[in-house]
């Protein structure tokens, strides 16, 4: 098959936008990447072969969707803005095994739709440019699917990929750092400018490959209660833990002195701050308080 110049070139991508009358919509976080080997590398950090299904969320003009194609088995993307999909068929039209979906992949029942245009025979991998404003959404949607997922690998803000993979004692370690390395590595491949985009967005990106980790010495025994627990403990993030613990389950003297004892039997200081504590200790923290 003879390839045209790459969609992201940043040549045909102007041809393509002024062809079709379109300006990127804020609303959706559009911003179309120009530059065809940082889609490559974003490819080569997936390890993308035949061998591999892989969902795309927001495929845009198709500039990702035509770099997974050229390697993977089948590409499942989907696009919420419906007047992007005669763009893609033009663009997209030299290879047949995409299949766009036009809906919002928060919207939908994941699962089914997957199991509709994916023959279930190849590793499910999702590798994505996420728009800013959605991005905690759609990685913990994922997470939270039934799919087997052998890996996510997508760009997103700097600063929510400094979020992702911040340590204990780190000024960006928080509730989603906690969320998601409850059940995965993260590891931030590589940084991408600003200016690798049009329009140009007022932040730089980094791509963030996630796959499943060993699992933890202990486990929630309830992930609500967990999730629910961590995101209290980061509320107010000038308290001490022990506030913060106050305004997720009440002031009464029972649950204070039920909180004194579950820290004390954990060797936790009520004046720490929670961004001190580790995985394991919100795990710990959260399975001594419904047990007792």
């Amino acid at each position: 098959m003879t390839q045209e110049i790459d969609i992201a070139d940043p040549i045909r991508t102007r041809g393509i936008l002024e062809r079709y009358h379109l300006n990127a919509k804020k609303s959706l976080g559009q911003n179309f990447l120009t530059q065809p080997q940082i889609l490559k590398n974003i490819v080569s950090a997936a390890d993308i072969t035949e061998a591999d299904d892989v969902i795309e969320v927001g495929p845009g003009i198709g500039a990702l969707t035509e770099q997974l194609a050229r390697h993977a088995h089948h590409v499942l993307a989907f696009e919420i803005d419906e007047n992007l999909l005669d763009v893609l068929d033009e663009t997209l039209d030299p290879y047949d095994n995409i299949t766009v979906v036009n809906a919002d992949i928060l919207q939908v029942d994941l699962p089914k739709v997957v199991a509709e245009n994916l023959d279930g025979k190849h590793t499910l991998k999702v590798v994505a440019n996420l728009p800013y404003y959605i991005t905690t959404p759609i990685l913990k949607g994922l997470l939270q699917s039934t799919l087997q997922l052998d890996q996510i690998v997508v760009m997103m803000q700097k600063e929510v990929a400094d979020r992702l993979n911040a340590q204990p004692g780190d000024k960006e370690y928080g509730s989603l750092s906690v969320a998601i390395q409850l059940d995965m590595n993260v590891h931030v491949e590589f940084e991408v400018p600003r200016t690798a985009f049009t329009p140009q967005p007022n932040v730089d990106s980094a791509i963030v490959k996630l796959t499943q980790r060993e699992p933890w010495p202990v486990q929630p025994n309830d992930k609500d209660a967990f999730f629910k627990t961590v995101r209290g403990c980061f509320a107010h993030r000038r308290k001490t833990l022990w506030n913060n613990l106050l305004g997720i389950y009440g002031k009464t003297p029972e649950i204070k002195a039920h909180l004194t004892q579950v820290l004390e039997s954990l060797a936790i200081k009520p004046g720490i701050r929670p961004e001190r504590l580790t995985v394991v200790d919100f795990i710990r923290l959260t399975n001594a308080l419904q047990e007792n």
